[in-house]
């Protein structure tokens, strides 16, 4: 149990929300004084994003200042749990059914608790966002960055989990999470029919409209016209600007979630697929073995918990997981991959 110490009165939770006028939704902000700017429907909620990201950057404070900001207002904004305990992270959450947004700092229990939220990794606020354009702008030898492949997979799951609707499908997530990491500084990504038929999603028409009128991307007409060997995309989420990691980092992260996605037995469908990618991301480093919350597996994976719990006795069955427990509460959730990713269910990857 959390105690209760003085702390510092710094605000440290900010609410947004998107109110439809008969012009258009208009952007109300709690904590400005000049609120209420009217927002266009396709970025409306890129800078939505923006605007908390904003406050967070403008706000900083230590973390061993920093409380669980719900635990301050009675823990109103989820259902009851065992009490306040966890490290305090930044928790995206949504109601209203996407019209109302909050970033708040919260233990890992209340941010576990909290519907339709997801934490927001550090390394997204802790860059500032990329300009749009590309500048001559002489750079510095780089050098690899943190966090690691798997670690920047997971971060990617999390935000997503956030800020795509909750019921967007497996295939669309698989395919968002490869635009997420393989985008350049204007947002616009262009994936090779190659990398995507790997994914072995099939057409997958339908994802990318689900991910269009979920008004994520939009399609791109190909550069050049004579090139018809890959599909090229603008991100609208502005908020993916931030992504701390150089890209070459990012789209090493891309090809790691790729060998593992592409590796998994053609015959399984896009759940079972993310199911495994998401518990491969969350396993500890170096290991096939992992913990977390239950509840937030299954919202990354776009699942109602009845259903990923369905979908990891089917991945116990056909041999992925070698070993899985939730105990008597449904709450966290321990596993075993079966390592190294080569059993039953598994075959080299084609990529053609």
């Amino acid at each position: 149990m959390r105690l209760h110490f003085a702390h510092s009165r710094v605000q440290r939770t900010w609410t947004v929300e998107l109110r439809p006028q008969p012009g258009g939704s208009v952007l109300v902000c709690q904590h400005c004084v000049h609120s209420g700017r009217p927002v266009s429907g396709s970025s409306a909620r890129a800078e939505l994003m923006a605007h908390l990201a904003k406050h967070a950057r403008g706000t900083p404070l230590p973390v061993h200042l920093r409380t669980c900001q719900c635990q301050e207002r009675g823990c109103c904004w989820h259902r009851r749990h065992r009490g306040c305990h966890g490290p305090i992270r930044l928790l995206l959450a949504r109601e209203r059914g996407g019209r109302l947004w909050r970033l708040t700092d919260a233990c890992a229990a209340c941010a576990a608790a909290t519907p339709e939220a997801a934490v927001v990794p550090d390394t997204i606020l802790a860059a500032t966002t990329l300009p749009t354009g590309r500048t001559n702008v002489r750079r510095r030898p780089r050098r690899p960055k943190e966090p690691d492949s798997q670690s920047r997979v997971r971060e990617i799951f999390s935000y997503l989990a956030a800020t795509l609707p909750a019921n967007t499908g497996a295939a669309a997530r698989l395919i968002a999470l490869q635009c997420a990491l393989r985008m350049n500084d204007s947002a616009e990504v262009r994936l090779p029919y190659g990398l995507l038929r790997s994914l072995r999603l099939g057409a997958a028409s339908d994802s990318w409209l689900e991910l269009a009128q979920a008004r994520w991307l939009r399609a791109l007409p190909h550069t050049p016209p004579t090139d018809r060997r890959m599909m090229v995309v603008q991100l609208l989420d502005r908020g993916l600007l931030s992504q701390h990691p150089a890209r070459p980092d990012r789209l090493r992260a891309a090809d790691w979630a790729l060998r593992l996605t592409c590796s998994i037995r053609a015959d399984f469908t896009p759940s079972p697929r993310l199911v495994t990618l998401c518990l491969a991301a969350h396993s500890a480093p170096g290991s096939t073995h992992g913990t977390a919350e239950v509840e937030q597996l299954a919202r990354e994976c776009g699942l109602s918990v009845i259903t990923f719990i369905s979908a990891m006795e089917s991945l116990a069955m056909k041999e992925v997981v070698s070993s899985w427990d939730t105990g008597r509460n449904l709450e966290d959730l321990h596993w075993a991959l079966a390592a190294p990713f080569q059993g039953a269910g598994l075959e080299p990857c084609q990529n053609d």
